[in-house]
Parts: structure tokens; C-alpha cells; sequence
């Protein structure tokens, strides 16, 4: 039987978080889409000055020699201006198809849950794609409600530069 332990990404974990990162663009249908590098997260995570602006769980999974890092929950800190209290924004969760269902989702989220109680933040939220039924069931299943009334807009690329030259 395998034995798991959530943690906080180290640097030494950056390769795994990459490869599981590549692993979910896969899994969303945009194999093409990760322009990440290893330095790009070695910067958010572990800058050599300042502060993190992002952070990272992992979870390992097997035995000895053979653990690894089989699933991430990458996030980063958000602000209500309503509460006037920061919360938690979980950008991706995901864990290796032959592990899940082993509770390594939940306790990734487990352990998120907990930073927000024990910081005094007010809220852990997330995006999911409309098509991802499992991804779905499994938050409602933990008590998580959509935010319908809310709609996601991005800028991006071209958009975002023709944005910013005013």
C-alpha cells in the first residue's frame, strides 16, 4: 500500500510541479498551451529577493525510493474588499489519473482550508471548466457552491497589449 504526505513545495520540487502542470494541460485539452518554465516558477514560488507570489502544495505518494509527487495545488492570495480579509485563490489542482480517487484531492484542499483558518482568511475559491463533470461532483460533493452569477473575463495577448498602449 501506497503512503501519501501533503507538504509545502520546496525547489527541489519545481520539475514535478512542471511535468504536472504539462500533465493538466493535457488533461484540458490544451497540450500546446504551457509556456511556464522552471525558472518562471522558481521566481513566483522561490524568489532570490522578495516575496513568494504564489505558493504550491504537493502531495507524494508511494513508498522509499519510489515517492514521488503525484499531484499540486497552486495558488495564490487574494482581496476582498468586502470581508477587508485576503483569501486563497487555487489556480490549479491536480492529481495523476491513477491516483485519484485516493483522496489525495481532498487533502490538498484539506490542507488549503486549514491556511485559510489558520491565517484568518475568508475564503478559498476556484474556477472549474464547464465541461469537467468529475472536477464538478467532487467540489459539490465537499460543499463548495458555483459563483454563477459571476462571469470570468481575461486579457490576453494582443488584446491586453493593445489594452496597455492606451
Amino acid at each position: 500500500m501506497s503512503h501519501h504526505d501533503i507538504r509545502p513545495a520546496t525547489a527541489a520540487d519545481i520539475p514535478d510541479i512542471l511535468r504536472l502542470v504539462h500533465d493538466l494541460a493535457v488533461y484540458e485539452k490544451e497540450p500546446d498551451a504551457v509556456e511556464a518554465t522552471e525558472e518562471d516558477f522558481a521566481a513566483a514560488l522561490f524568489p532570490a529577493k522578495g516575496e513568494p507570489t504564489a505558493f504550491c502544495h504537493v502531495a507524494e505518494a508511494g513508498e522509499g525510493r519510489h515517492r514521488r509527487v503525484v499531484a499540486i495545488a497552486l495558488w495564490f492570495l487574494t482581496f476582498s474588499t468586502w470581508t477587508g480579509r485576503n483569501g486563497i485563490h487555487l489556480e490549479d489542482l491536480f492529481v495523476e489519473p491513477r491516483h485519484r480517487g485516493s483522496s489525495l484531492g481532498k487533502a490538498l484542499l484539506v490542507e488549503l482550508a486549514r491556511e485559510c483558518r489558520e491565517r484568518g482568511y475568508r475564503r478559498l475559491e476556484w474556477s472549474v471548466l464547464r465541461w469537467n463533470a468529475p472536477s464538478i461532483a467532487f467540489y459539490e460533493s465537499l460543499g463548495a457552491q458555483p459563483q454563477t452569477e459571476w462571469e470570468t473575463y481575461r486579457l490576453d495577448g494582443g488584446a491586453l497589449d493593445l489594452l496597455a498602449d492606451g
